[in-house]
Order: C-alpha cells, then structure tokens, then sequence
C-alpha cells in the first residue's frame, strides 16, 4: 500500500465509531417518519453522483430500519419506447409522495443532464432545454408543497478505480459492475464537464444542490443522514407507549403437536 493510501486508510473512521454513531442517526429517523406521517408531509429525496460514489449504500442505511410504507425508494430502469415518448419526467411524477410518504430516487430526471448527455443518448437541444427548463419544473413541484432534498455524492478518481476493482474482484459485488460503469471510469472528465453544467444550470435558491464528499463511505452515510435530518424540520411525535395484552387462552391447544408430520426447511444450521 502507498504512503498516500495507507494515510486514507488511517483517516477513514473505525466501523465501531460508525455502528454507534449510525443508530443515533437512525433512531432519529425512525422520530422523523413518525412526524411525516402525522403531519402528512410530502418529501422527495435525490441522490446523484458518479458511479461508485456511494449512493446505494447510503440509501440503505437511511432506510434499513424505517418502514417502506413512509420511505419508498424509486431506482428506475432504462426507460421504454413508450416512456422515452413522453414527456422527460413524466415517468418520475408518477412516483412521488402523497401525504405522509419520503420518496427516495436513487438516480432521477438528472439522468438527461448525466449518464443520457455523456453518453449520446439525448442531443444537444434536449440536454439544452433539461437545463434551462429544470429549475421551473423544480419551482413547481417546491411550490405544490414538497420538500426536495438535492445530494450529489462526490467521489474522487483514485476512490472510483479502487471500488470498481474491488467489484471486479469480489463476487458478490460483481453484479454492481455494469458496461455503462466501465464507460464512466473511461470518460471520467466528460462526466465531471457534464456534472459541472448541471450545478451551475440548476442549483437553485428553492431547489440547491448539496454535495456530499464521499471517499470515506461510511462518514458520507452520517453526514447524508444528518443533512436530511436538518433539512426536514421535525418534532418527536408522543404515542402512549405499547402494552401487550394478556394472551387469550379460550380455544386452547396444542398448536406445535398440529405442525407434526409437516414438512420443514433442512436445518442446516
């Protein structure tokens, strides 16, 4: 390992540090789907980045111990024939929150301004006009009463080099390793020009953008949890604490002898 790497190694922060510090986080988040819910809110939530940045990661640890019914997450494929003749983000509207939901894109309509501009799969006007169009469609949907929370996860060129590696080197990650992703190591300075254009284009005083450093996965997760944490103001909802009641015994028999003679998973374990 060079001087340089192991440096990184030492500065990046101890999984106990992280655990810890995670479930104060995460006990906070489980507070504030119970605000959103009581209060109806509606709040969409954008993770950007480049390939490898982080982002599924860091949804997972915001949404590992909530309920899915309030945090719904929203990772689209490729659009469809039919879908690619709509309107550009029609098929993302279809998604969002009604009241009392957090809806997560991981990846959104900046697919146009990202993976769809560097890669040809739009032309010059329609990237055009995604800029210049963005900010009042944003504007509309703040307007209507949603809270829309912007991160672009900023990882650096020598990070990206060593989780791809990583990927092609472990099996159960070698899924995660696509031909678009190869294609955004390749052409890492037209992704950073077209990252560069979108900010400026569409960092707005009602939609900004907030970018997130991350290099150091697990500190990058803390800090995306924190910053929405911040961004929804939220107070702890009181519920009358839960008690069991007592088990009827009415009926009662033997339920576990009922289950012989059935058959069960191999216990392997």
């Amino acid at each position: 390992m060079a001087r340089g790497e192991e440096a990184a190694s030492n500065s990046r922060m101890k999984r106990k540090d992280y655990e810890k510090e995670l479930r104060k986080l995460q006990v906070k988040l489980c507070h504030l789907q119970e605000f959103v819910k009581a209060k109806k809110l509606r709040v969409i939530i954008l993770f950007e980045g480049r390939d490898a940045a982080g982002k599924g990661g860091t949804i997972k640890a915001i949404t590992e111990k909530i309920s899915p019914r309030v945090f719904r997450v929203v990772a689209l494929p490729a659009p469809s024939d039919r879908e690619k003749s709509q309107m550009f983000v029609q098929r993302y509207m279809q998604h969002f929150p009604s009241g009392g939901e957090i809806v997560i894109f991981d990846r959104s309509w900046y697919n146009r301004a990202g993976v769809e501009y560097v890669m040809d799969f739009c032309s010059e006007d329609e990237h055009e006009r995604f800029l210049e169009l963005c900010p009042e469609v944003e504007k509309y949907i703040v307007d209507g009463g949603i809270i829309l929370i912007k991160l672009w996860l900023e990882v650096g060129m020598e990070e990206q080099e060593r989780r791809f590696k990583a990927r092609i080197d472990d099996p159960l990650r070698q899924w995660k390793l696509s031909p678009m992703d190869t294609e955004s190591y390749r052409l890492w300075y037209d992704y950073s020009r077209a990252r560069d254009m979108m900010l400026k284009a569409t960092s707005s005083k009602h939609a900004p953008w907030t970018l997130v450093r991350s290099d150091d996965k697990r500190r990058a997760r803390l800090n995306c949890i924190a910053h929405i944490l911040e961004a929804i103001p939220y107070k702890r909802v009181q519920h009358e604490r839960v008690r069991l009641p007592k088990r009827s015994s009415k009926g009662r028999y033997d339920d576990q002898e009922a289950l012989r003679g059935m058959e069960f998973v191999a216990e392997r374990y």
